[in-house]
């Protein structure tokens, strides 16, 4: 009972994450704050929807279909689709619509609905056609090289790429990591020291904006109240 979930890494730079879900006896999750876009496709009762889900600045309450099936694509930062522009879907979402359990329609062309087992190859696709973009210079940046424009290009294409400032992508980031360490059995204090908040009050601030979650009640997590998606990835690399 809850919300069954499994999600894999892509050796593919556009994508962040691939994930697939089943829900059974929930109704609602926190929605943990994340910087990625995603790409969702969910089924129910024999209809099928998809959705454009944007970034998320903070932790919410969001609703879950019961005994639906779904599959996610989330997309890796600097990427967007030019004709949604990622900046307006942030804490929201746009349907796309005339969705089959097996086709759909994106930019007045038919698709194959993906699978959790070929995402990278929908992707490639969705780049050749150029319904997927992504900006190099955010994409260098964030892979830890200086940057070639100024500070206030930098941020204006970030915001463009992403929706978010550098700043906030930072403390959605640490905050993820700081629940997982917690899940893992990591002590507050040392959760503070590795990543450097200031005292165990901002840890816990920055826990309830942006996981919805004290370390407590991630620590003893409940089925009957899931959080959607979190994993560890690598520390993040711009100042």
């Amino acid at each position: 009972m809850g919300l069954e979930m499994e999600s894999r890494p892509s050796d593919l730079g556009y994508i962040e994450r691939v994930w697939r879900s089943r829900s059974e006896g929930v109704s609602e999750m926190t929605s943990v704050a994340t910087s990625h876009w995603e790409l969702v496709f969910w089924e129910r009762r024999g209809e099928a929807r998809a959705a454009v889900l944007g970034p998320e600045a903070q932790a919410s309450r969001a609703p879950v279909p019961g005994d639906a099936v779904f599959f996610g694509i989330s997309f890796a930062l600097g990427t967007s689709m030019p004709h949604i522009p990622v900046s307006r879907l942030v804490g929201g979402n746009a349907a796309i619509p005339d969705v089959t359990r097996r086709s759909l329609w994106l930019k007045g062309t038919a698709w194959h609905v993906p699978g959790f087992d070929n995402a990278e190859a929908f992707v490639l696709r969705m780049v050749r056609e150029g319904i997927v973009d992504l900006d190099p210079t955010v994409a260098a940046v964030l892979g830890g090289a200086a940057p070639d424009v100024s500070d206030r290009t930098l941020q204006r294409r970030f915001v463009a790429a992403t929706g978010q400032t550098q700043g906030a992508i930072r403390q959605i980031h640490r905050a993820r990591q700081a629940a997982v360490l917690i899940q893992e059995g990591m002590p507050a204090p040392e959760v503070v020291h590795r990543l450097g908040y200031f005292d165990q009050p901002h840890l816990a601030r920055s826990l309830k904006r942006y996981v919805g979650r004290t370390a407590t009640q991630l620590s003893s997590p409940n089925a009957a109240e899931p959080l959607s998606l979190l994993y560890k990835t690598c520390p993040w690399v711009p100042a």
